[in-house]
This record gives C-alpha cells, sequence and structure tokens, in this order.
C-alpha cells in the first residue's frame, strides 16, 4: 500500500526562488502604497493577510493552519463583515486548495492522495446525494453537500502535505484554534464583565462562554473535540516520561543531581507540561460553556479513553466501572458542585415524554422543549420521506410545512444528527453516515494497538474525539461554522498514523 503514497517523506514545497522573491516584491509595493492611504490597523490586516497568503502559496501546509485558526470565526465574518462573499475560514481554504493544484500540477502529480476513509467518505456522499431530487432547495442542498466534499479535499490536502514532520504542524494548528477559542471563552466567562443577558449563570455572576461562534453549544462541541486530543497527547508525553526516568535510572542514581534535573527538566518533560496545561485550558472552557450536550459527549469519550488506553481491555474495562462508580458516587454524595449536579440532572423530567404536544411550557424547560418539538418535526419528515428524505440540507426550508403549533421558529438543523439526517437523507443516508463512523472508529482503534507509545496516544486522543463527536451530535449538529474542515484534518492526521505510523519508531523523536 505504501507505493501509492507520496508523502513517506517530507515533501519539497518551496517555490522557487527567483518567482518567490518577484511575489514578495510585487507584494511589498502594494503594500506600500497601501501603508500611505489606509488606517494604521487595516494597513496591519491587509500586511498579516498578504503574508499568509505568500506563506501560503509558498508552502500549502501553512494555509491549512490558517484554515483550521480562522474557520471558527465564520459566525463573526458574517455579522461584522457581511459584505464579504465568504467567511475568512473558507477564503482561507479556497487560498490553500489553490495552492494545493499548483503545486500538484508543478511536480506532475496528478493523482488523488489514498486514504482507506475514501470510500467510505465517498459512499456517504453518494447516499446523500440520493436525496438531491426531492429537495425544495437545490442551494440549501449543494451548501450542505459542500461541507463534506470540503471535509473530503481537507482530508485528502493533510495526507499529501504533511509529510513525516509536517502532521504536527496540523496537529498544532488544531491545538492552537482551541487554545484561541479556550483564551476567548474564559475572557467572555469571567473576565469581560459584560454579555448577552440569556447566557448569565451562577446567579447572575458569570456568563456562559461562547468564543467566536456567538453561541455556547457549538463552542462546547469545538473544545470537546479537541481536549481528547490534548489529554491524549499528554498521555504520550507521561509515557514517554516515564520510559527516560525507566532507561536512566541505572545510570544516573549515582550522580542524584544529574537525575533529579533530568527528571524534571527533560524534553519529555516540558512536553507532558505544555500540553497538561492546554488540557487543563481547555478543560475549563468546556465547563465555562454550560453546554450539557459538550459535558455528556466529553464524558463518554473519557470513558473510552480510559478503557482504550491500557493495552489489555480488561484492565481498561475495569478502569471505567470503576470511573463510573465513583463518578456516581461523586453525584450522590453532593461532591459535585451543586450547579453542575444541577445542570446534568435537571432536564430528566422534560425527557420522560417525547410529544411535546400539550406540555405547559416554562423558562425551566423551553430550551428542553425546544429540542425534542425539532426531533419530533424531524421524525414527521422521515415517516412521509422514509428512504430518501427531504433533501439533504433541506431540514430548515421545509420545517415550516411540518412545524408543531407552539415551535414556528426553524433553528437550522433538527439539534440531533442522526435523526437530521434521517429526514434529509432518509434511512439510506442515515445508514452511509453509520457506516462511515463505524469505519473510521474501527481504523482508530487499530492505532490505539500500537506498540508506538506517540501513535497509541495519538489514536486514544482521536478516539476520544469520534466519541465526543458522536454523543454530542445526538444533542445537537455539529458540523456547523467550519467545524467540518477540523474534522477532515483529523481524518488525514489518521490516515497518516495508520499509513506511516507504523514504520516509525518514533513518531515524534
Amino acid at each position: 500500500m505504501s507505493h501509492v503514497f507520496g508523502y513517506l517523506t517530507e515533501p519539497k514545497r518551496s517555490w522557487p526562488s527567483n518567482r518567490a522573491q518577484l511575489l514578495l516584491i510585487i507584494v511589498a509595493l502594494v503594500l506600500g502604497v497601501a501603508v500611505t492611504q489606509l488606517p494604521i490597523l487595516t494597513s496591519l490586516i491587509l500586511l498579516l493577510v498578504s503574508i499568509l497568503t505568500v506563506a501560503t502559496l509558498i508552502d500549502p501546509l501553512v494555509g491549512i493552519v490558517v484554515v483550521l485558526i480562522t474557520g471558527p470565526f465564520k459566525p463573526l465574518t458574517d455579522y461584522f463583515l457581511p459584505q464579504l462573499p465568504l467567511d475568512v475560514g473558507q477564503i482561507a481554504l479556497i487560498i490553500t486548495l489553490g495552492s494545493w493544484v499548483i503545486y500538484k500540477i508543478r511536480h506532475r502529480e496528478v493523482r488523488i492522495p489514498s486514504s482507506p476513509l475514501t470510500v467510505a467518505l465517498l459512499l456517504f456522499l453518494g447516499a446523500a446525494s440520493l436525496s438531491i431530487p426531492g429537495s425544495l432547495s437545490l442551494s440549501f442542498a449543494a451548501k450542505e453537500l459542500l461541507k463534506w466534499i470540503q471535509m473530503l479535499v481537507m482530508m485528502w490536502m493533510v495526507i499529501d502535505l504533511a509529510g513525516a514532520e509536517g502532521w504536527k504542524r496540523v496537529v498544532a494548528g488544531l491545538l492552537a484554534a482551541g487554545v484561541i477559542q479556550a483564551l476567548i471563552g474564559v475572557w467572555q466567562f469571567g473576565i469581560r464583565g459584560t454579555g448577552p443577558e440569556h447566557f448569565l449563570i451562577l446567579g447572575d455572576q458569570f456568563y456562559r462562554a461562547y468564543g467566536s461562534f456567538e453561541q455556547p453549544n457549538p463552542f462546547g462541541g469545538f473544545i470537546g473535540l479537541l481536549l481528547p486530543l490534548s489529554i491524549g497527547l499528554m498521555l504520550g508525553a507521561f509515557g514517554s516520561w516515564i520510559a527516560t526516568i525507566q532507561e536512566n535510572w541505572s545510570t544516573q542514581m549515582n550522580h542524584s543531581r544529574g537525575f533529579l534535573l533530568n527528571l524534571v527538566a527533560n524534553r519529555h518533560a516540558a512536553l507532558l507540561y505544555g500540553f497538561g496545561m492546554i488540557s487543563g485550558l481547555l478543560g475549563a472552557a468546556l465547563i465555562m460553556s454550560w453546554s450539557r450536550g459538550a459535558w455528556v459527549g466529553f464524558g463518554v469519550a473519557a470513558a473510552v479513553m480510559v478503557f482504550a488506553w491500557p493495552r489489555k481491555a480488561s484492565v481498561g474495562l475495569v478502569l471505567v466501572i470503576v470511573a463510573l462508580l465513583g463518578g456516581v458516587l461523586a453525584l450522590k454524595a453532593g461532591i459535585l458542585p451543586a450547579s453542575i449536579a444541577g445542570r446534568l440532572t435537571g432536564f430528566s423530567g422534560s425527557l420522560q415524554t417525547f410529544d411535546v404536544r400539550g406540555v405547559d411550557i416554562t423558562s425551566d424547560n423551553y430550551a428542553v422543549l425546544e429540542r425534542l418539538a425539532h426531533w419530533q418535526t424531524a421524525e414527521a419528515m422521515a415517516q412521509v420521506h422514509f428512504w430518501f428524505g427531504v433533501g439533504i440540507g433541506n431540514y430548515e426550508p421545509l420545517y415550516p410545512a411540518y412545524a408543531l403549533l407552539n415551535w414556528p421558529q426553524a433553528l437550522g438543523h433538527a439539534h440531533n444528527i442522526y435523526l437530521n439526517l434521517l429526514a434529509e437523507t432518509g434511512i439510506i443516508g442515515l445508514s452511509a453516515y453509520i457506516a462511515l463512523w463505524v469505519v473510521v472508529i474501527g481504523l482508530t482503534w487499530k492505532v490505539t494497538r500500537s506498540s508506538n507509545v506517540w501513535n497509541r496516544s495519538l489514536g486514544v486522543g482521536l478516539l476520544g474525539t469520534w466519541t465526543h463527536l458522536s454523543v454530542h451530535n445526538f444533542l445537537d449538529k455539529l458540523y456547523v461554522a467550519n467545524l467540518h474542515l477540523h474534522i477532515g484534518a483529523l481524518l488525514g492526521v489518521l490516515t497518516f498514523l495508520l499509513v506511516i505510523g507504523r514504520r516509525q519508531t518514533d513518531s515524534l523523536d
């Protein structure tokens, strides 16, 4: 299989020096003129955009990192810069894609990077496309289908450009995007001192964190996707740190000072501290989102990671049982803060019935009943269009025809990806979607059995990411605000680990 992959070694992406120099001269001249005519802030923004654009044209991998960081700012772009035809993340994606195509043409590489996930993604795209003939709005259908095409292309670009070392830059870009959003969320939660009134929590002293997403739930979902990855890397650093200590134990015990210095100051210890700090920041931001769906999703993801980390499944199962019992006891004993415990359990009474018609609506149950109403609407669509659905992306335009009496306002989706896909693409599309993630999770499990501590830890982190995505999607739809691009990048990293991971003795050394 390795012969179909051209990225077994670090790819050469540099432009010929004369071409790069000419481009830089042109950009410098344009910027020089602009600085004399534009305000300072606008000039600085233009300078930054120009530098990133040139860097992307020289090395498309830079563009991938820019896409990952700017993608979540789509809601802010739509609000503050409505005159732009596309959000900044999509603009960065187009520039990166163009640079990648130029790179492929220049190196006379016309093949598409191979991946064991390509067939599963194409099968879902094909199944979803079967729903298009019955669509009320072809524009909504094309827009939703384009997300999945972009996810596939993003995966291909990461596979093709990552190389033996470049994939670390992709992971770093993902974590950087998470850190930026987490810092914004912390500022919104307790530092800024103001915010949307309906986001007030904890005795009206704090505000729910929402980052650049403008809503706490997708923000919590995004953080929940990256927190398992960060924890997985922290586990890898911890494993490597312990291994280093064991290797040096006998040789350095006679020099206690050197041993202690190596214990706290070696490279693996530094990585452990770094990933630990990132995980702590992301974990705090997850709590500050006050998103039940994100909390539940990460809770299940954490249990799956605990199960997958030990090499023996029996040991993992015991650890999960112990952790679950500990969680139940903490809840019963009141060890958990009352506000968090109430947030986790306060909605259970509203879930006793799926039919919300005739249920009294209050401020306490509104959010839960609103979701249930949209679930019920999706179920009604699926009953009429069972096999092929109403058309991918067409839940929103068709919502008024199926809406319940007290719930006339469409929220864009059913707040449950499975019911949403059942309504839009029918049982055929939903089955293809489930099959896709069965393949992804199965291949990720294979990576978690690797003998390489870093590959295994990354696999455990990815398994937690897919678990969070799958569970949180029962209560929401996380393919919003360009998050599909991050998922595509993560699928590219998974492909790299599957193909190259076993060839490396230590992928971070």
